[in-house]
C-alpha cells in the first residue's frame, strides 16, 4: 500500500503539517509513505500510488499557487483515467482564524473529485476534531509571524495530532480497499 504526501510549504508551518500527516500514515502496518515539496513531487508517481494526500498554506481561501500550478499538470493522468479509484485527503494551513480554511480545503478536494479519487476526511470521533478541525481534512491556523525575528508560529500539539489522525485515517481506508481488491 503505497501512500504519497505532497505539499507546498512557505515558511515551514504545512511541512510541519505535511510530516504530521505522514507520520500517522507510516502508524499503519502495511503502509510505505513518501512525502515531498510540491517543488520536487513528481506527478509520474502517483499511478503507482495507492492513496495522495495534498496540501498547502491557503491564500485568501484557496489553493497556493505552487501546489495549484503542479494540481493543474495532471491533465494526462485525468485524460487517461489514472487517478480513479485512488484514496485521497488533504489539509492546509492558514494565518488568521477565520483565513478560508473550509474553502481551501474543499478547493483541494474538488481536483481530487474530477480525476474520480474517494475522499476521506475526518470524523467526528476524534476528539481534536470536534474543537478544532473539519470534517473535509485538517485546516490549522498558524499565525504569521511579522518579523524573521520573530519565533515561529508551527502548528500546536492539538493541530499535529489531527494531522497524524488523517495520515492514519487515510491508511486504514486505504489498506481496507487494496486488500478488497486484492481478494477480487
Amino acid at each position: 500500500m503505497k501512500i504519497y504526501v505532497v505539499y507546498d510549504s512557505e515558511n515551514g508551518h504545512t511541512e510541519a503539517l505535511a510530516r504530521s500527516v505522514a507520520e500517522g500514515a507510516r502508524e499503519v502496518e502495511g503502509a510505505e509513505t513518501e512525502i515531498a515539496h510540491v517543488n520536487e513531487a513528481d506527478i509520474y508517481k502517483l499511478e503507482g500510488m495507492d492513496a495522495i494526500i495534498w496540501g498547502c498554506p491557503g491564500h485568501f481561501g484557496t489553493i497556493s499557487a505552487g501546489l495549484k500550478t503542479w494540481i493543474d499538470r495532471l491533465g494526462y493522468l485525468w485524460a487517461q483515467g489514472k487517478l480513479i479509484g485512488k484514496v485521497g485527503g488533504v489539509f492546509c494551513t492558514t494565518a488568521t482564524v477565520h483565513g478560508g480554511l473550509e474553502s481551501t480545503l474543499i478547493n483541494l478536494i474538488t481536483p481530487m473529485l474530477h480525476n474520480g479519487m474517494i475522499i476521506v476526511g475526518l470524523p467526528s470521533d476524534i476528539p481534536e476534531n470536534a474543537l478544532y478541525g473539519s470534517y473535509y481534512g485538517v485546516g490549522v491556523t498558524c499565525p504569521v509571524e511579522l518579523s524573521d525575528d520573530d519565533p515561529k508560529n508551527l502548528p500546536s500539539e492539538n493541530d499535529l495530532i489531527l494531522g497524524r489522525a488523517l495520515g492514519r485515517r487515510v491508511a486504514e481506508v486505504t489498506k481496507r480497499l487494496v486488500a478488497s481488491s486484492a481478494s477480487r
